[in-house]
């Protein structure tokens, strides 16, 4: 069973998924940084790179965003204002490959100057541009319309039993729809659609009114395109409050209680229109602690900032996040509960596949991400560990693979990533270390300035030089390296002068000639 918390701030969103007293997602959105995964603009093409197959695709933002030729479904024809050609289904049930077929050169689809209708399908993450696709996807509360696209499909996630009955009613329900719209439509707008998991158990007067209303958007995205100038926003995905009740929210929920009063109605008033099934289990919450203050949330989140992670065993996780990969190390700790060591290991394993996955959601750790388990001698301890790991990570919503155990008993796996990772989003590299995490102690940084006083007075003649540096350098060279410097001198005939200054990291120092 579920519950959902919702802190509201005019600054920032923050929802928090909670299993049994536990902390399972956590989701922040700021007013100033909302994501874009989703938003539909009219580009203009900067730049062609046949070299690469890719274009940069220029849609108002800081850095120009990436199209690669991929993601470009259907030819365009030169000099179009905007594209809008339907592209063949593949009929595999809900998943589209995007790739054209043969694949037609990027440099003969767009050229420079362009206008484009893209939609962004990952955000800008550190320093790569958004992610763009020409297939438009706008997603309902039980279907995505897919208007360039005729395919009718199944989300894999329902029972292949039910797949083929649930396609032929959304096949009728969408042609029932185009013919509604006396085939006046021009080619590629009827479109297609897949049922999303939630759709399973609905009515057709429900599926019907998600066409209606998907519909709808796309016409006024394609009213906008024809109006507006080059690089404009069209569309744009709902906020985090309402994906709440469209992608949040299941049958498992119990509740939702948001901490806002205006929000609440806001958000109730939403839900009546597109998400009726869902404002039942809405609640305003006005209670005088803090929302988080229940589940101890905000603690939650500092550990879910840390590189160490504590299991309930004695054992723990190391994770590291790098701009490549994530590592996270599996360590027994202090454990020392089983019968021999075999059983430790294979008790702590157990216990850190669930807490792993568990961590991936909780941080939103995506990308290419190495387990190192605590090697384990027998191999059905081995499978039964990888088949637990598989089974948490098969509750995620965003989409996960895991291989076996490599040569050196390493497991590795993808998440994929669509947006910034928690640590990403709360934090920044540290001014000291530069993100590294370790500074050079005071004695290196000394050393390194006795070196640079050295250099700069063979190459300059000062009266002085005055070593300007943290405290903690500074009593080193008024102590225990005082007679090296008084050496150093002695050595090139100059007087070394010292001024200690609290806001330079330990790191850090200036030489200053006078």
């Amino acid at each position: 069973m579920q519950d959902i918390l919702i802190n509201w701030a005019p600054q920032e969103t923050r929802v928090a998924l909670v299993e049994h007293g536990a902390v399972q997602e956590l989701h922040v959105e700021r007013t100033l940084e909302r994501g874009l995964v989703g938003n539909v603009y009219l580009g203009k093409v900067s730049r062609v790179l046949p070299g690469m197959q890719s274009a940069f695709i220029d849609i108002g933002l800081e850095r120009t965003a990436f199209l690669h030729v991929a993601d470009i479904v259907a030819p365009f024809a030169p000099g179009s204002r905007a594209a809008f050609q339907p592209a063949a289904g593949n009929g595999n049930g809900g998943e589209r490959d995007s790739r054209n077929a043969p694949a037609v050169p990027i440099e003969k689809q767009v050229f420079e100057g362009q206008s484009l209708l893209v939609q962004v399908i990952k955000d800008p993450i550190g320093t790569k541009g958004a992610r763009l696709s020409t297939q438009i996807s706008i997603a309902g509360r039980m279907l995505v319309f897919l208007p360039q696209d005729n395919h009718i499909g199944v989300s894999q996630k329902i029972p292949v039993e039910q797949r083929e009955a649930l396609r032929t009613r959304l096949l009728a329900l969408a042609e029932a729809a185009a013919q509604g719209e006396g085939g006046t439509a021009p080619a590629g707008a009827h479109g297609g659609f897949i049922l999303r998991t939630n759709g399973e158990d609905a009515s057709d007067a429900e599926l019907a009114d998600d066409i209606a209303y998907l519909r709808k958007t796309w016409s006024r995205i394609r009213e906008l395109s024809t109006r507006l100038p080059a690089v404009s926003l069209l569309h744009q995905d709902l906020s985090l409050l309402q994906r709440v009740l469209r992608d949040l929210t299941t049958e498992e929920t119990t509740s939702i209680r948001i901490d806002s009063r205006e929000q609440y109605e806001a958000l109730r008033k939403f839900g009546l229109e597109f998400m009726p099934q869902a404002v039942g289990k809405l609640q305003h919450y006005a209670g005088e602690r803090p929302i988080f203050d229940l589940y101890n949330i905000d603690e939650e989140i500092a550990r879910a900032l840390g590189r160490r992670v504590d299991l309930k065993s004695g054992g723990y996780l190391v994770i590291d996040q790098t701009e490549a990969l994530t590592t996270v190390d599996v360590n027994t700790g202090g454990y020392v509960g089983a019968r021999n060591f075999d059983d430790t290991v294979f008790k702590t394993n157990l216990e850190a596949a669930q807490a792993i996955a568990r961590q991936l959601r909780l941080r939103n750790l995506g990308g290419i991400i190495i387990v190192d388990f605590i090697d384990m001698a027998r191999d059905e301890h081995r499978e039964q560990v990888l088949a637990a790991f598989r089974k948490e990570l098969a509750r995620d919503r965003v989409k996960t693979t895991a291989g076996g155990f490599s040569q050196l008993g390493l497991v590795e796996m993808t998440r994929k990533r669509t947006r910034e990772s928690l640590a990403h989003m709360l934090c920044e590299p540290c001014e000291a270390c530069g993100g590294q995490g370790i500074v050079k102690t005071a004695r290196s940084v000394a050393y390194d300035v006795l070196r640079e006083i050295l250099r700069e007075a063979r190459q300059f003649t000062p009266r002085e030089i005055r070593i300007v540096s943290s405290p903690q350098v500074i009593e080193l060279f008024l102590d225990e390296e005082s007679q090296h410097l008084a050496g150093l001198s002695d050595f090139i005939g100059k007087r070394i002068s010292l001024q200690a200054e609290p806001a330079m990291g330990q790191g850090q120092y200036d030489i200053v000639l006078m």
